[in-house]
C-alpha cells in the first residue's frame, strides 16, 4: 500500500492557487501529497477501500461536499490526523457557543444578548436596547462571509427582521464596535492561525481589504496582544487551522468581534483584491506542511 503523508480534497475553482502553494510547501518539507478532486474522487475511493492507498492526515477543503464523505469515513475509520475535525470545526461555528466559551476563557468581546431561533421563540422578550448604543449589530449563529448580518440596526424591529432571515437559528446582538484610528487605518485586524503560528493582517470590516502587519507595527503600536488572544481562542476551539477578527477600541481594548472562521477563503491578493496577501499564504502553507511532518512523528 501507498501511503501518502497528506490527503488534499478539493473542488473550489479559487482553491487552485493554494493548492499550488501547498504543492510546493510538501516538496520542500518532503511531504507526499494526494490531491483528490471530482476528476479522480470515484478511483481514489475505489483505491483507498481497496487498501491500495492511504493517508496519514486528512485537509478537507471540500468539507461542505457530501460527494468526498467517504474520504472523511476513511479518515476516521483508519485513524489519520484530521485537520481542523469536524467535531470541532462544527462545534466552534457557532458564535453563540463561542460567545459563551471566549467570555469563560478571559477574551473581552462586544457587549451581547443571544436570542432564541425565531421559530422557537418568536416573539422578542424584554430587550433593553440601552446598553448597545444608538447602531448595533444583529447576526446569526452560525454562518460566514456577513451572509445574515443586518449592521446599523437600531430599533426592536430590526431585530425582528433580521431573526426572520434564518429563523431556526439563535441570533447574537452586538454592541457595533468602533475601532482606533492609528496613523490613519482603522485598528481592525485579521490574524490566521496556524497550527500555533500567529500571522496578523491590517483588514478592512467595510472592504475586506488586507495588509501584512508589520513587525515594526506591532512593536510601535504595542499590538502583542493580538498573538495572546488569538492562541487563546485556538486552545478553546481547538481547530489547526482558522482565523479571526480582533478590533482595538478607542479605549485600548482588544476585542474579539468575530470569533472564529475555519472556512477561510484563499483567493489571493495578486488575483483579487481582497485576497490574502500572496505572501501570507506562502506562510500559512509552509505552517500546514510543518505540522502534517510533525504530526507524522507523533
Amino acid at each position: 500500500m501507498q501511503a501518502y503523508d497528506l490527503c488534499l480534497p478539493w473542488y473550489w475553482i479559487y482553491d487552485h492557487d493554494f493548492v499550488r502553494f501547498m504543492e510546493e510547501a510538501c516538496a520542500v518539507h518532503q511531504v507526499t501529497l494526494l490531491q483528490i478532486t471530482p476528476a479522480n474522487l470515484l478511483q481514489a475511493v475505489n483505491d483507498l477501500y481497496a487498501g491500495g492507498i492511504g493517508f496519514r492526515t486528512l485537509l478537507d477543503r471540500a468539507a461542505d461536499d457530501l460527494r468526498f464523505e467517504p474520504i472523511r469515513r476513511f479518515a476516521l475509520e483508519h485513524g489519520s490526523h484530521r485537520l481542523n475535525a469536524p467535531e470541532y470545526s462544527h462545534w466552534s461555528e457557532d458564535k453563540a457557543t463561542m460567545h459563551l466559551e471566549l467570555i469563560e476563557a478571559g477574551v473581552q468581546t462586544p457587549y451581547t444578548t443571544i436570542l432564541a431561533p425565531f421559530v422557537a421563540h418568536p416573539l422578542l422578550p424584554a430587550l433593553d436596547l440601552a446598553p448597545f448604543g444608538a447602531r448595533f449589530v444583529v447576526k446569526p449563529a452560525v454562518g460566514g462571509g456577513g451572509e445574515g448580518v443586518k449592521m446599523n440596526a437600531s430599533t426592536l424591529e430590526d431585530v425582528q427582521r433580521a431573526r426572520l432571515e434564518f429563523p431556526d437559528q439563535k441570533y447574537l446582538v452586538q454592541e457595533q464596535v468602533d475601532a482606533r484610528v492609528l496613523r490613519g487605518r482603522d485598528a481592525w485586524f485579521r490574524i490566521f492561525y496556524t497550527g500555533g503560528s500567529c500571522i496578523p493582517c491590517w483588514w478592512h470590516p467595510v472592504t475586506h481589504v488586507y495588509a501584512i502587519l508589520t513587525p515594526d507595527e506591532e512593536i510601535e503600536f504595542s499590538l502583542g496582544p493580538l498573538h495572546t488572544i488569538t492562541s487563546t481562542i485556538a486552545r478553546v476551539c481547538k481547530l489547526d487551522w482558522f482565523s479571526t477578527e480582533i478590533a482595538v477600541t478607542s479605549d485600548g481594548r482588544f476585542v474579539a468581534v468575530d470569533y472564529v472562521n475555519d472556512g477561510i477563503d484563499t483567493r489571493i491578493q495578486s488575483r483579487a483584491a481582497d485576497g490574502v496577501p500572496d505572501q501570507v499564504m506562502r506562510l500559512m502553507t509552509d505552517r500546514l506542511a510543518s505540522l502534517v511532518i510533525s504530526e507524522a512523528r507523533v
